[in-house]
Protein backbone atom coordinates (compact mmCIF):
# COMPACT_ATOMS: atom_id res chain seq x y z
CA UNK A 1 0.00 0.00 0.00
CA UNK A 2 1.26 3.45 -0.93
CA UNK A 3 0.02 5.83 1.74
CA UNK A 4 2.73 8.50 1.82
CA UNK A 5 4.25 10.00 -1.34
CA UNK A 6 7.21 12.39 -1.35
CA UNK A 7 7.67 14.55 -4.44
CA UNK A 8 11.12 16.06 -4.97
CA UNK A 9 10.85 18.87 -7.50
CA UNK A 10 7.59 20.83 -7.63
CA UNK A 11 7.45 22.04 -11.22
CA UNK A 12 4.98 21.00 -13.93
CA UNK A 13 5.23 17.24 -13.40
CA UNK A 14 5.78 17.22 -9.65
CA UNK A 15 3.00 19.72 -9.09
CA UNK A 16 0.64 17.83 -11.38
CA UNK A 17 1.32 14.58 -9.52
CA UNK A 18 0.47 16.29 -6.25
CA UNK A 19 -2.75 17.76 -7.63
CA UNK A 20 -3.73 14.47 -9.29
CA UNK A 21 -3.27 12.64 -5.98
CA UNK A 22 -5.53 15.17 -4.26
CA UNK A 23 -8.20 14.63 -6.91
CA UNK A 24 -7.97 10.86 -7.44
CA UNK A 25 -6.31 9.40 -4.32
CA UNK A 26 -7.32 11.52 -1.36
CA UNK A 27 -6.20 8.88 1.16
CA UNK A 28 -2.55 9.37 0.15
CA UNK A 29 -0.61 11.95 2.17
CA UNK A 30 1.86 14.02 0.14
CA UNK A 31 5.01 15.88 1.07
CA UNK A 32 7.17 17.90 -1.28
CA UNK A 33 10.45 19.74 -1.62
CA UNK A 34 12.12 21.95 -4.20
CA UNK A 35 15.59 23.50 -4.08
CA UNK A 36 14.16 26.88 -5.08
CA UNK A 37 12.55 28.64 -2.08
CA UNK A 38 10.30 30.64 -4.43
CA UNK A 39 9.02 27.39 -5.92
CA UNK A 40 8.35 26.05 -2.43
CA UNK A 41 6.42 29.21 -1.62
CA UNK A 42 4.33 28.92 -4.80
CA UNK A 43 3.73 25.20 -4.19
CA UNK A 44 2.44 25.91 -0.68
CA UNK A 45 0.21 28.71 -1.97
CA UNK A 46 -1.31 26.44 -4.64
CA UNK A 47 -1.58 23.45 -2.32
CA UNK A 48 0.36 21.18 -4.68
CA UNK A 49 1.12 18.84 -1.77
CA UNK A 50 -0.19 18.47 1.77
CA UNK A 51 3.11 19.60 3.28
CA UNK A 52 5.92 21.57 1.63
CA UNK A 53 9.11 20.75 3.53
CA UNK A 54 12.23 22.85 4.05
CA UNK A 55 14.57 19.96 3.23
CA UNK A 56 14.47 16.92 0.98
CA UNK A 57 15.33 14.62 3.89
CA UNK A 58 12.32 15.86 5.84
CA UNK A 59 10.08 15.28 2.81
CA UNK A 60 11.08 11.63 2.33
CA UNK A 61 11.38 10.57 5.98
CA UNK A 62 8.07 8.67 6.09
CA UNK A 63 7.54 8.00 2.39
CA UNK A 64 6.31 4.75 0.88
CA UNK A 65 7.02 6.20 -2.57
CA UNK A 66 9.55 8.88 -3.52
CA UNK A 67 9.21 10.46 -6.96
CA UNK A 68 12.15 12.52 -8.22
CA UNK A 69 10.78 15.22 -10.52
CA UNK A 70 14.05 16.94 -11.40
CA UNK A 71 15.98 17.28 -14.70
CA UNK A 72 17.69 14.00 -15.58
CA UNK A 73 21.10 15.65 -15.20
CA UNK A 74 20.30 16.43 -11.56
CA UNK A 75 18.84 13.01 -10.77
CA UNK A 76 21.90 11.45 -9.11
CA UNK A 77 22.57 14.49 -6.90
CA UNK A 78 18.90 14.60 -5.84
CA UNK A 79 19.02 10.90 -4.97
CA UNK A 80 22.24 11.26 -2.95
CA UNK A 81 20.68 14.10 -0.97
CA UNK A 82 17.99 11.76 0.34
CA UNK A 83 20.02 8.54 0.57
CA UNK A 84 20.30 8.52 4.36
CA UNK A 85 16.67 9.48 4.96
CA UNK A 86 14.63 7.27 2.62
CA UNK A 87 12.96 4.38 4.47
CA UNK A 88 14.37 1.03 3.39
CA UNK A 89 10.88 -0.16 2.45
CA UNK A 90 10.20 2.80 0.13
CA UNK A 91 9.97 2.65 -3.66
CA UNK A 92 12.12 5.29 -5.37
CA UNK A 93 10.99 6.40 -8.82
CA UNK A 94 11.25 9.37 -11.16
CA UNK A 95 9.63 11.04 -14.18
CA UNK A 96 12.65 11.44 -16.48
CA UNK A 97 12.40 11.21 -20.26
CA UNK A 98 15.49 8.99 -20.60
CA UNK A 99 15.76 5.80 -18.61
CA UNK A 100 19.08 3.95 -19.03
CA UNK A 101 21.26 6.67 -17.54
CA UNK A 102 18.66 7.57 -14.92
CA UNK A 103 18.45 3.95 -13.78
CA UNK A 104 22.23 3.78 -13.44
CA UNK A 105 22.36 7.10 -11.57
CA UNK A 106 19.70 6.08 -9.07
CA UNK A 107 21.29 2.67 -8.50
CA UNK A 108 24.65 4.32 -7.84
CA UNK A 109 23.19 6.84 -5.39
CA UNK A 110 20.82 4.44 -3.62
CA UNK A 111 22.44 0.99 -3.52
CA UNK A 112 20.19 -1.76 -2.23
CA UNK A 113 17.00 0.31 -2.48
CA UNK A 114 13.88 -0.54 -4.49
CA UNK A 115 14.28 1.57 -7.61
CA UNK A 116 11.68 1.55 -10.38
CA UNK A 117 12.31 4.28 -12.97
CA UNK A 118 9.22 5.66 -14.67
CA UNK A 119 8.31 8.06 -17.44
CA UNK A 120 4.83 9.58 -17.61
CA UNK A 121 4.58 10.54 -21.29
CA UNK A 122 2.71 13.74 -20.58
CA UNK A 123 3.57 17.39 -20.35
CA UNK A 124 3.20 20.82 -21.88
CA UNK A 125 5.60 23.52 -23.02
CA UNK A 126 5.00 25.27 -19.68
CA UNK A 127 7.13 24.74 -16.59
CA UNK A 128 7.19 25.71 -12.93
CA UNK A 129 4.81 25.29 -9.99
CA UNK A 130 2.09 27.42 -11.59
CA UNK A 131 1.92 25.11 -14.63
CA UNK A 132 0.71 21.92 -12.93
CA UNK A 133 -2.84 20.60 -13.23
CA UNK A 134 -4.61 17.50 -11.93
CA UNK A 135 -5.69 16.01 -15.28
CA UNK A 136 -2.25 16.00 -16.93
CA UNK A 137 -1.91 12.20 -16.80
CA UNK A 138 -5.44 11.18 -17.75
CA UNK A 139 -5.41 8.74 -20.68
CA UNK A 140 -1.66 9.22 -21.09
CA UNK A 141 0.93 6.46 -20.94
CA UNK A 142 3.29 6.01 -18.01
CA UNK A 143 6.17 3.71 -18.94
CA UNK A 144 7.90 1.78 -16.14
CA UNK A 145 11.42 0.44 -16.74
CA UNK A 146 12.18 -1.72 -13.68
CA UNK A 147 15.57 -3.47 -13.46
CA UNK A 148 15.48 -7.24 -13.90
CA UNK A 149 15.86 -7.85 -10.17
CA UNK A 150 12.97 -5.54 -9.22
CA UNK A 151 10.34 -6.89 -6.82
CA UNK A 152 7.22 -7.71 -8.91
CA UNK A 153 4.98 -6.57 -6.06
CA UNK A 154 6.69 -3.19 -6.01
CA UNK A 155 6.27 -2.88 -9.79
CA UNK A 156 2.58 -3.70 -9.48
CA UNK A 157 2.19 -1.24 -6.59
CA UNK A 158 3.71 1.57 -8.67
CA UNK A 159 1.56 0.55 -11.65
CA UNK A 160 -1.57 0.79 -9.52
CA UNK A 161 -0.48 4.21 -8.29
CA UNK A 162 -0.14 5.61 -11.81
CA UNK A 163 -3.38 4.01 -12.95
CA UNK A 164 -5.12 5.67 -10.01
CA UNK A 165 -4.04 9.04 -11.45
CA UNK A 166 -5.71 8.20 -14.76
CA UNK A 167 -2.63 7.00 -16.64
CA UNK A 168 -2.25 3.87 -18.77
CA UNK A 169 0.79 1.82 -17.71
CA UNK A 170 3.30 -0.04 -19.86
CA UNK A 171 6.39 -1.93 -18.67
CA UNK A 172 9.41 -2.14 -20.97
CA UNK A 173 13.18 -2.44 -21.07
CA UNK A 174 15.04 0.84 -20.46
CA UNK A 175 17.11 0.57 -23.65
CA UNK A 176 13.98 0.02 -25.75
CA UNK A 177 12.26 2.94 -24.03
CA UNK A 178 15.11 5.27 -24.93
CA UNK A 179 14.99 4.27 -28.61
CA UNK A 180 11.21 4.66 -28.79
CA UNK A 181 11.23 8.04 -27.06
CA UNK A 182 14.10 9.25 -29.22
CA UNK A 183 11.76 8.87 -32.20
CA UNK A 184 8.47 9.99 -30.68
CA UNK A 185 9.69 12.83 -28.44
CA UNK A 186 13.37 13.72 -28.48
CA UNK A 187 13.96 14.07 -32.24
CA UNK A 188 10.72 16.08 -32.74
CA UNK A 189 11.89 18.49 -30.05
CA UNK A 190 15.34 18.72 -31.63
CA UNK A 191 13.76 19.49 -35.01
CA UNK A 192 11.51 22.12 -33.45
CA UNK A 193 14.41 23.85 -31.70
CA UNK A 194 16.38 23.79 -34.96
CA UNK A 195 13.69 25.07 -37.35
CA UNK A 196 12.65 27.88 -35.01
CA UNK A 197 16.29 28.88 -34.55
CA UNK A 198 16.91 28.76 -38.32
CA UNK A 199 13.87 30.92 -39.06
CA UNK A 200 14.98 33.45 -36.48
CA UNK A 201 18.50 33.60 -37.92
CA UNK A 202 17.59 34.09 -41.60
CA UNK A 203 19.12 37.36 -42.78
CA UNK A 204 16.49 38.06 -45.46
CA UNK A 205 13.51 37.52 -43.13
CA UNK A 206 13.24 39.78 -40.12
CA UNK A 207 12.33 38.35 -36.74
CA UNK A 208 9.10 40.38 -36.73
CA UNK A 209 8.02 38.87 -40.06
CA UNK A 210 8.67 35.34 -38.85
CA UNK A 211 6.42 36.01 -35.87
CA UNK A 212 3.80 38.01 -37.77
CA UNK A 213 3.28 35.53 -40.60
CA UNK A 214 3.63 32.31 -38.66
CA UNK A 215 1.56 29.64 -40.39
CA UNK A 216 0.10 26.73 -38.44
CA UNK A 217 3.11 24.45 -38.90
CA UNK A 218 5.71 26.96 -37.73
CA UNK A 219 3.46 28.18 -34.92
CA UNK A 220 3.21 24.66 -33.49
CA UNK A 221 6.98 24.21 -33.79
CA UNK A 222 7.36 27.32 -31.62
CA UNK A 223 5.10 25.73 -28.99
CA UNK A 224 7.38 22.68 -28.78
CA UNK A 225 10.49 24.87 -28.88
CA UNK A 226 9.23 26.79 -25.85
CA UNK A 227 9.76 23.74 -23.63
CA UNK A 228 12.00 23.90 -20.56
CA UNK A 229 15.58 24.39 -21.88
CA UNK A 230 17.26 22.84 -18.80
CA UNK A 231 15.14 19.71 -18.97
CA UNK A 232 15.70 19.19 -22.69
CA UNK A 233 19.42 19.95 -22.55
CA UNK A 234 19.76 17.15 -20.00
CA UNK A 235 17.53 14.78 -21.98
CA UNK A 236 19.66 15.06 -25.12
CA UNK A 237 22.90 14.58 -23.20
CA UNK A 238 21.48 11.69 -21.17
CA UNK A 239 19.99 9.85 -24.15
CA UNK A 240 22.63 10.85 -26.69
CA UNK A 241 23.28 7.37 -28.13
CA UNK A 242 19.65 6.73 -29.05
CA UNK A 243 19.15 10.32 -30.22
CA UNK A 244 22.22 10.18 -32.46
CA UNK A 245 21.13 6.83 -33.92
CA UNK A 246 17.66 8.13 -34.76
CA UNK A 247 19.04 11.46 -35.95
CA UNK A 248 21.22 9.54 -38.42
CA UNK A 249 18.18 7.72 -39.78
CA UNK A 250 16.25 10.98 -40.01
CA UNK A 251 19.13 12.62 -41.90
CA UNK A 252 19.09 9.77 -44.43
CA UNK A 253 15.33 10.18 -44.94
CA UNK A 254 15.74 13.94 -45.30
CA UNK A 255 18.41 13.41 -47.96
CA UNK A 256 16.03 11.11 -49.87
CA UNK A 257 13.39 13.86 -49.77
CA UNK A 258 15.90 16.37 -51.10
CA UNK A 259 16.60 14.05 -54.05
CA UNK A 260 12.88 13.60 -54.73
CA UNK A 261 12.21 17.35 -54.73
CA UNK A 262 15.29 18.10 -56.84
CA UNK A 263 14.36 15.48 -59.45
CA UNK A 264 10.66 16.32 -59.49
CA UNK A 265 9.72 12.87 -58.14
CA UNK A 266 6.14 13.63 -57.11
CA UNK A 267 5.26 9.95 -56.72
CA UNK A 268 7.78 9.49 -53.91
CA UNK A 269 6.55 12.64 -52.15
CA UNK A 270 2.89 11.62 -52.45
CA UNK A 271 3.60 8.12 -51.15
CA UNK A 272 5.41 9.49 -48.08
CA UNK A 273 2.76 12.10 -47.34
CA UNK A 274 -0.02 9.51 -47.64
CA UNK A 275 1.78 7.16 -45.26
CA UNK A 276 2.39 9.87 -42.66
CA UNK A 277 -1.22 11.06 -42.89
CA UNK A 278 -2.31 7.55 -41.94
CA UNK A 279 -0.02 7.70 -38.89
CA UNK A 280 -1.84 10.85 -37.77
CA UNK A 281 -5.17 9.02 -37.96
CA UNK A 282 -3.77 6.20 -35.81
CA UNK A 283 -2.61 8.69 -33.17
CA UNK A 284 -6.15 10.06 -32.97
CA UNK A 285 -7.66 6.56 -32.85
CA UNK A 286 -5.38 5.77 -29.86
CA UNK A 287 -6.86 8.77 -28.06
CA UNK A 288 -3.53 10.59 -27.92
CA UNK A 289 -4.80 13.74 -29.65
CA UNK A 290 -7.94 15.57 -30.73
CA UNK A 291 -9.37 15.09 -34.22
CA UNK A 292 -10.92 18.58 -34.17
CA UNK A 293 -9.44 21.14 -36.59
CA UNK A 294 -6.45 23.11 -35.33
CA UNK A 295 -5.74 20.57 -32.55
CA UNK A 296 -9.05 21.31 -30.88
CA UNK A 297 -8.12 24.88 -30.01
CA UNK A 298 -11.05 26.97 -28.82
CA UNK A 299 -11.42 30.00 -31.05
Amino acid sequence: MIENVAIIGLGLLGGSIGLAIKEHAEAIHTTGFDLDPQVREAAARRGLVDQVCDTATEAVAKADLVILCVPVGAMEDAARDIADAVPESAIVSDVGSSKQNVGKALAAALPGRTIIPAHPVAGTEQSGPEAGFATLFENRWCILTPPKEADPQAVESLSRFWRSLGAKVEVMDAEHHDLVLAVTSHIPHLIAYTIVGTASDLEDVTRSEVIKYSAGGFRDFTRIAASDPVMWRDVFLSNKNAVLEMLGRFTEDLTALQRAIRSGDGETLHELFSRTRAIRRQVIEEGQDDAAPDFGRDH
